[in-house]
């Protein structure tokens, strides 16, 4: 349940009732709008395709590389965060490799009750091998395709569709857009930019997103995660964003200041912590305009991206931006990096902030909304999902 009400002022965290210990929240449909490629690779197929590419590994065990996955992105370190893609990428580099890597991602996210995924990826990373921007979109989606045929094959259901991403400290954005344009009727959703973040505004490519504006297609932006609030408000006036990739810093512009303030109650009363909301003007537009944040709790906490809010999942500021009426997302990011899952991404916050069904369906609502479909796609999205859960409530 909700521990902050919001009326222009926040209050204390009330004990509510705690989510349901029983909640199968792996069942419920969920939807993944933010969760990269190259992060979440099977550590067993890493190390098979790296063998085959005579790739070097630190370590050649599943169980062993996965847990150096997780320590490198946990270190505090950011040159050993990135090591970390290093090697996912470097087996990716053919078109056999991208076909399994992809199939066996759409198959990873449908055990974890994802019903409608956007995939995200830089095509211009994965070159080397000889295949060209076009093939390798091409490979990507004919793996994307095989993994919902087996889901389907398996008796469930799941809809995919690529988030095609430039990286924003190279030059190959307009290159990459106009790929992004070319593949809209065969498998691409939406445009990303990713990368550098600090020091590399959207306004590198403004004529990039007047392009896409130009064309009608989708874009998301990554913002608010290594910057604060005024690379947020850079990806709305020159990435023209519809999504915030993280975006999560938006809270660096709310502030809340506590006071004590006496409540009358049974027991004869008791002093309450009571909080004035003041919310800034970037994010008033972001929240008056229901522009979706793609929060990854889990990532946020190891790249620091809320370092000045504490450093541990109760300091999070996502509490916050639910309460306040931001369209909060609840995403993954790098599942192999952070050793997360969605399901467990869902249960951490449940258990942190004692949300319940309500409270995941929800979250979970705001990310068909914020999904890079057709009208009529979204809404039958919407309806399969509110089925799921109210098959959950028995």
């Amino acid at each position: 349940m909700p521990q902050l009400t919001y009326s222009g002022r926040v209050t204390e965290p009330i004990l509510l009732p705690a989510t349901d210990p029983h909640l199968d929240i792996r069942n419920l449909p969920k939807v993944s709008l933010h969760d990269h490629l190259d992060g979440g690779l099977r550590p067993a197929t890493i190390i098979e395709l790296a063998e085959a590419a005579g790739h070097e590994l630190p370590s050649t065990d599943p169980v062993a590389l996965g847990e150096w996955f997780r320590e490198s992105a946990d270190s505090g370190s950011l040159p050993r965060y990135l090591e970390t893609f290093d090697h996912t990428i470097a087996v990716m580099q053919t078109r056999e490799n991208l076909v399994r890597v992809a199939r066996e991602f759409v198959e990873d996210l449908a055990d974890d009750g994802v019903v409608y995924a956007e995939i995200r990826w830089a095509p211009e990373q994965h070159l080397q091998g000889g295949l060209t921007l076009d093939e390798a979109v091409e490979a990507v989606q004919a793996g994307l395709d095989e993994g919902v045929d087996a889901v389907e094959a398996g008796g469930r259901l799941i809809q995919v569709g690529q988030l095609i991403t430039a990286m924003r400290h190279a030059d190959r954005g307009m290159e990459v857009a106009e790929l992004a344009v070319r593949h809209r009727t065969s498998g691409a959703v939406g445009f990303d930019i990713a990368g550098a973040e600090d020091g590399f505004s959207p306004a590198r490519l403004a004529d990039v997103f007047t392009y896409l504006a130009e064309n009608q297609f989708p874009v998301t932006v990554h913002a608010g995660e290594a910057a604060g609030v005024d690379s947020i408000r850079d990806a709305l006036v020159h990435g023209r964003a519809l999504r915030l990739g993280h975006g999560v810093r938006i809270a660096e512009d709310i502030d809340v200041e506590f006071e004590a303030e006496d409540s009358q109650a049974a027991d004869g009363g008791s002093d309450t912590e009571v909080g004035m909301v003041s919310i800034g003007q970037v994010a008033g537009w972001v929240r008056d305009r229901g522009i979706p944040l793609e929060i990854c709790p889990s990532s946020n906490l190891q790249t620091g991206a809320v370092a000045s809010f504490g450093e541990d999942i109760e300091s999070h500021p996502i509490d916050l931006l639910y309460q306040t009426g931001f369209q909060v997302t609840v995403n993954t990011d790098n599942r192999l990096m952070s050793g997360v899952t969605l399901t467990g991404e869902f249960e951490l916050l449940a258990e942190t902030f004692d949300y319940d069904l309500d409270d995941i369906l929800e979250f979970t609502m705001n990310a068909v909304d914020a999904a890079f479909l057709p009208l009529e796609e979204r809404d039958a999205l919407a309806a399969y999902v509110t089925e799921g859960f109210n098959q959950a409530r028995g």
